[in-house]
C-alpha cells in the first residue's frame, strides 16, 4: 500500500505545485509542493525514515497554522479568482495542511513497512 499511495501523493503534490504557476508567489509555493513530492518518491524507494516524514509533517502543521488567516472567510471553490486576500490565505493553508497529513500517512507507511521487515528478518534469524 505504500507504493501506489506515495505515488498518488507524488502526482498530486505535483499537480499543486503546477498549479501555483499562475500565483502571485509561485517562487514560494513550487518548492513547498515539489518538497512533499519529492518526499512522497523517497517513501516509494524507501529511501525516508519515519521521523523524516513526521518533521515535515509538523514542518507543514507549523506553517499551515502560520498562514491561517486571521478572518477566515471560506475556501470560495466555486470561483477561480481571488475575491478577498483572506480567501488565499485560508486556501494556502489549507494545502500546506494537506501536505501535512499526507507526511503523516507517509511516516506511519514507512514506519509499518520497516516493522515488517524487521519481523521477517527476525524469523529468518530464528529459524536458522
Amino acid at each position: 500500500m505504500r507504493k501506489p499511495l506515495s505515488l498518488v501523493l507524488a502526482l498530486l503534490f505535483l499537480l499543486f505545485a503546477a498549479l501555483q504557476y499562475n500565483d502571485p508567489d509561485p517562487q514560494i509555493w513550487i518548492p513547498i509542493y515539489s518538497f512533499a513530492a519529492i518526499a512522497c518518491l523517497m517513501a516509494y524507494t524507501g529511501a525516508g525514515r519515519p521521523w523524516f516524514f513526521i518533521l515535515m509533517a509538523l514542518g507543514y502543521s507549523f506553517a499551515a497554522y502560520y498562514q491561517w488567516p486571521p478572518r477566515f472567510e471560506g475556501f470560495l471553490f466555486s470561483e477561480l479568482g481571488m475575491r478577498s486576500v483572506f480567501i488565499e490565505m485560508a486556501r494556502e493553508s489549507g494545502g500546506l495542511a494537506i501536505c501535512a497529513v499526507g507526511m503523516l500517512v507517509l511516516a506511519w507507511l514507512v514506519n509499518r513497512t520497516a516493522t515488517r521487515q524487521s519481523r521477517y528478518r527476525n524469523r529468518l534469524r530464528n529459524k536458522y
